[in-house]
């Protein structure tokens, strides 16, 4: 997928493009150095991991205010998700949690070339306040019991998680739900056949 091709199945803006095409440089740039992402992955990254991360947007409330990405790694999606509020949904302020201090600082020099009023945070996930997140997200982070324990704690009353999964999910879904008690929407991949979306809220214990 091309950069025109990623707008014309998103709808957005030459400007969110030029944002977007920032980003895929200091990828490129960094990623030798500190392997933000696969990098057999690079040349699919349009679809592969920024419209995988776009079309997280597309399932947010549009009360919510604030959005935090756990364990964002090379910003996915919580960097595209940001990127794509500025024009899409102004007032949601973006949170990427990641605790390799290497990985938070190419994350903050995204947000700096690209002008994203995003706040990055270096610290474990397990060590962090409640982040009161009206949205939750996490992708390739951890199996979905680990992913709800930390959505328990960080969701802010009302909220719900976004965990992208593949074909596994039937499988976490058995697991968590020996533990937890929540309410859960499935929504098709854009870009795996494969793989949903999970979209998870009012979660309590079993």
């Amino acid at each position: 997928m091309s950069a025109e091709a990623f707008r014309a199945a998103t709808g957005v803006s030459r400007e969110t493009i030029a944002r977007l095409e920032t980003y895929a440089a200091l990828l490129r740039k960094w990623n030798p150095a500190i392997n933000l992402v696969a990098r057999n992955s690079l040349s699919e990254l349009w679809d592969r991991h920024f419209l995988d991360s776009a079309q997280l947007l597309s399932l947010a409330p549009e009360t919510a205010r604030h959005w935090a990405d756990l364990g964002s790694g090379g910003g996915f999606p919580g960097l595209v998700i940001a990127i794509l509020a500025a024009e899409q949904c102004p007032a949601l302020h973006v949170t990427c949690v990641e605790s390799d201090s290497r990985k938070s600082v190419f994350l903050r020099t995204v947000a700096r070339e690209t002008g994203l009023d995003a706040t990055i945070l270096t610290d474990r996930i397990e060590a962090l306040a409640p982040l009161n997140a009206d949205i939750l997200s996490a992708r390739a982070l951890a199996p979905l019991p680990q992913l709800i324990a930390h959505a328990e704690r960080h969701l802010a009353p009302g909220g719900v998680a976004l965990f992208p999964k593949g074909a596994t999910a039937a499988a976490e879904l058995a697991d968590a739900l020996a533990t937890f008690t929540f309410r859960r929407d499935e929504y098709p991949s854009r870009t795996d056949s494969a793989a949903r979306i999970l979209a998870i809220g009012d979660i309590g214990r079993v």
